[in-house]
C-alpha cells in the first residue's frame, strides 16, 4: 500500500484547508479525499500516525463508509465507538466525530478494546 502522510490540522467549524506538501501518486488522491472528509470526521495526530506506521490506506469510499457509521453510532447515543470495515478497525469518539486510532488485521488478533460503549460493523 501507498505510504499516508500526516496532514495539518483542520478546524471543524470552517471549511477551509490547510496547505499540504506535494504528494505522489495515491498518496495524492487519499490526502484529498482525507481533507473532504475531514469537514465532517476528523483524525487525531496519533490516528493518522497509525494510519502511517501501519500502512493503511483509506480511499474515498472508505472514508464515506466511515462517516456513515458514525452518523448510526451517534443516533444510537455512543460516545466511543469501535468501527470494524474490511481489514481495519477504528476508534471514534463520536461525540467529537474524530477517530482516535487505527488497527490493522495483523495487529487485531487477541486484542482487547476497552472505554467503548458501541461496535459498528461495516
Amino acid at each position: 500500500m501507498s505510504e499516508v502522510r500526516q496532514i495539518g490540522n483542520i478546524p471543524h467549524s470552517t471549511g477551509t484547508v490547510a496547505p499540504q506538501r506535494e504528494e505522489q501518486g495515491g498518496s495524492e488522491q487519499f490526502c484529498a479525499a482525507l481533507q473532504q472528509a475531514q469537514c465532517r470526521v476528523k483524525f487525531s495526530a496519533h490516528a493518522q500516525a497509525r494510519l502511517q506506521s501501519r500502512h493503511i490506506e483509506l480511499d474515498a469510499e472508505a472514508l464515506r463508509r466511515v462517516e456513515n457509521a458514525v452518523d448510526r453510532a451517534a443516533e444510537k447515543g455512543s460516545r466511543e465507538s469501535l468501527l470494524l470495515m474490511d481489514d481495519v478497525a477504528l476508534i471514534v469518539s463520536v461525540r467529537n466525530r474524530t477517530v482516535i486510532t487505527a488497527i490493522d488485521k495483523e495487529s487485531l488478533r487477541e486484542n482487547v478494546f476497552t472505554n467503548i460503549d458501541s461496535a459498528v460493523v461495516l
